[in-house]
C-alpha cells in the first residue's frame, strides 16, 4: 500500500495555506533571532537609517525609497530597529507570495508550492534578508514585475499595464540596477512574437508616461548632481582579472543555490528503490512560452549581472543575488517534468528544514562562540543601544543641549545616530557624501566625535584629529558585548565639540 504523507496531502488539498505556514514561519524564525542575538542591527541597516532620516530625494548610495520606508519602519515602530525588522520580512513575505502566484500560472498551484519550498533554502533569503536596505526592497518589487510581466506576455491581460507601471517606476527609486533589469524584461518582450504583439498598443506609451511621472524627482536630481555617467571600461591587461571575479561571482551564486541543488539530486531516481512507492505532484504540459519566461529570468539576471559585476570590479551581482536567484527554484520544477515523484520524503523534508534553519543556527552560534576562540568580532553584538544612549545623555548634560550631530568612525557613529533624538550623522572624511551636515554647520551646533580607542588614553587617529583641529579627547568608555569571551572589551575614544557661545 503506497504512504502518503500528511504533508503532501496538504500540498495538493491546500497549496495556499501551506505557502502561507511556510513563509509565516521563516520570517518568525528570523525575526526571533534578531530580537534575542543581534545587539546592533547588521549589515549597513543604521548607515540606512542615518541617510532615511535625512529624506533625501538622492544620494551616493542611490535611490531614496528604501531609505525613506526604512526611516518610516523605524519611526512607527517607536524609534526601535524591530520596524525595520519587520519590514524586511515583510518583503520576503510578498517576494515568495508573488513568486506563488507567478508559478500557479505556470506549473499550477501545487507544483508552485514546491518552487516555493526549493527558493526558499537559497542562502539569500536567509540573514541577508535582515539586512535592509536597496536589495532587499527590490526583491518584492522585481518578483511583482515578473509576475505582471507575464499576465501581459503571457496572458494577454491589458488591465495590468497600470500596476506594472506603478512597480517599473518604484523599481527605478529604489535600485541603481533598475535599468538593468527593466531592459531584461524588455529583451524579453521584443524576442517573442507575443510580447511584440503586446508592444503594439498605446499601454506601453502610458505606462512609460506614469514612470517618468513617479521618477521625475530623481531623475532631475541625477542631472543636478552629474551622477548619470557610465562606468569606465576596463583596460585590457585588466581582463585576466575581471573574468576571474566573474568566474567567482558565479561560484557564489551556485553555493547559494545547493540547498535546492541537493534536493533535486536526492529526490532524483538515482536514490529510490522503486517508481511505484513515491507519490505524485502533477502539472497540466507548460506552454513553450512560459517554459522559454521562467528559464530566461532564472538565467540571464544571473549571468549578466554577475558578468556586468565582474566586468566592472563591484561588490555583488548588479541587483543583488536574491534577485538573480528569485526563479531558480521555479526554473528547477519546470524542468523536473509534468508529473513531480516525491521519493525519499521524510529525508527530504530534514534536509529541506535543515536548509531553512542552518543560516540562523550559524547566527546564534557565531554570537555565542566566536567571541571564545578571539579571532574576531561578531557585528550585531555591538551594543547599539547604550553606545547612542552613553554619548548623547553625555552630549546633553554637559551642554544642555540635545546631541545633533555625530562624527568620525563611520560604524561607530551610524550607530550613535540611532539615539532616541536622531542625531545626523556627518562623515568628515568625506563631506560631500552628506550633505545635510557640512563641517561650519558641525561645528556651529557642535556634536559628538567617536573613533576606536587604541590606548587607554583615548588619542584620536591622526586622520580625525586633522578634520578636527584642537579636538581634546575624552577618557575612553568600555561597553560590554554581548558575550564577552576572550574578546577585550569595545573601547571607544570620545571628544565633544561644543556648539558656539558655549
Amino acid at each position: 500500500m503506497r504512504f502518503t504523507s500528511l504533508v503532501v496531502e496538504l500540498i495538493r488539498a491546500r497549496p495556499r495555506l501551506v505557502v502561507w505556514i511556510v513563509v509565516v514561519c521563516q520570517a518568525a524564525l528570523w525575526l526571533t533571532v534578531s530580537l534575542i542575538f543581534y545587539r546592533s542591527p547588521p549589515g549597513e541597516v543604521a548607515t540606512v537609517l542615518a541617510y532615511g532620516r535625512e529624506y533625501q530625494v538622492g544620494t551616493d548610495l542611490g535611490p531614496p525609497l528604501s531609505f525613506w520606508l526604512a526611516d518610516i519602519a523605524y519611526r512607527v515602530a517607536g524609534n526601535h530597529v524591530l520596524g525595520v525588522y519587520v519590514l524586511a520580512q515583510l518583503c520576503a513575505i510578498v517576494t515568495f507570495w508573488a513568486l506563488y502566484l507567478l508559478a500557479r500560472s505556470v506549473v499550477g498551484g501545487q507544483q508552485a508550492v514546491l518552487a516555493v519550498l526549493l527558493t526558499m533554502t537559497v542562502t539569500a533569503f536567509g540573514s541577508s534578508a535582515l539586512e535592509f536596505g536597496p536589495s532587499v526592497v527590490t526583491r518584492p518589487i522585481w518578483a511583482l514585475l515578473l509576475l505582471h510581466s507575464w499576465q501581459l506576455i503571457g496572458q494577454a491581460r491589458r488591465n495590468v499595464w497600470f500596476v506594472w507601471s506603478i512597480e517599473a517606476g518604484l523599481l527605478l527609486l529604489t535600485t541603481s540596477a533598475a535599468s538593468f533589469l527593466l531592459l531584461l524584461l524588455a529583451g524579453f518582450a521584443l524576442a517573442s512574437p507575443e510580447g511584440r504583439q503586446r508592444l503594439r498598443s498605446f499601454d506601453p506609451l502610458f505606462a512609460v508616461l506614469v514612470i517618468l511621472v513617479l521618477v521625475l524627482p530623481y531623475l532631475i536630481w541625477l542631472l543636478r548632481a552629474d551622477a548619470l555617467a557610465m562606468p569606465h571600461w576596463p583596460a585590457i591587461a585588466d581582463l585576466g582579472a575581471r573574468a576571474t571575479r566573474w568566474g567567482w561571482l558565479l561560484t557564489g551564486l551556485v553555493l547559494a543555490i545547493s540547498g535546492p541543488i541537493i534536493l533535486v539530486a536526492l529526490n532524483s531516481g538515482w536514490f529510490s528503490r522503486t517508481v511505484e512507492e513515491a507519490p505524485g505532484i502533477f502539472r497540466p504540459p507548460i506552454a513553450p512560452l512560459a517554459r522559454n519566461f521562467v528559464y530566461f529570468f532564472a538565467l540571464a539576471p544571473a549571468l549578466a549581472g554577475s558578468l556586468l559585476a565582474g566586468l566592472f570590479d563591484l561588490d555583488g551581482v548588479v541587483g543583488g543575488s536574491g534577485v538573480a536567484l528569485v526563479l531558480s527554484g521555479l526554473a528547477a520544477v519546470v524542468a523536473s517534468g509534468d508529473l513531480i515523484l516525491l521519493r525519499r520524503q521524510r529525508l527530504l523534508r530534514t534536509i529541506w528544514a535543515i536548509a531553512i534553519a542552518a543560516p540562523a543556527l550559524a547566527v546564534v552560534a557565531a554570537t555565542l562562540f566566536l567571541p571564545w576562540t578571539g579571532s574576531g568580532e561578531v557585528a550585531t553584538a555591538v551594543p547599539a543601544g547604550d553606545i547612542a544612549l552613553f554619548f548623547g545623555d553625555n552630549f546633553e548634560r554637559r551642554t544642555s543641549k540635545p546631541l545633533r550631530a555625530v562624527a568620525g568612525d563611520a560604524e561607530i557613529a551610524s550607530l550613535v545616530a540611532l539615539d532616541s533624538g536622531r542625531p545626523h550623522l556627518f562623515l568628515d572624511a568625506a563631506p560631500a557624501r552628506t550633505p545635510w551636515v557640512t563641517p561650519a554647520s558641525f561645528n556651529e551646533t557642535g556634536g559628538v566625535v567617536v573613533w576606536r580607542a587604541s590606548d587607554t588614553v583615548g588619542t584620536p587617529p591622526p586622520e580625525i584629529a586633522q578634520h578636527f583641529p584642537g579636538l581634546v579627547p575624552e577618557v575612553p568608555h568600555g561597553f560590554e558585548w554581548i558575550v564577552n569571551g576572550r574578546q577585550p572589551r569595545l573601547r571607544i575614544g570620545w571628544a565633544i565639540v561644543r556648539p558656539k557661545g558655549r
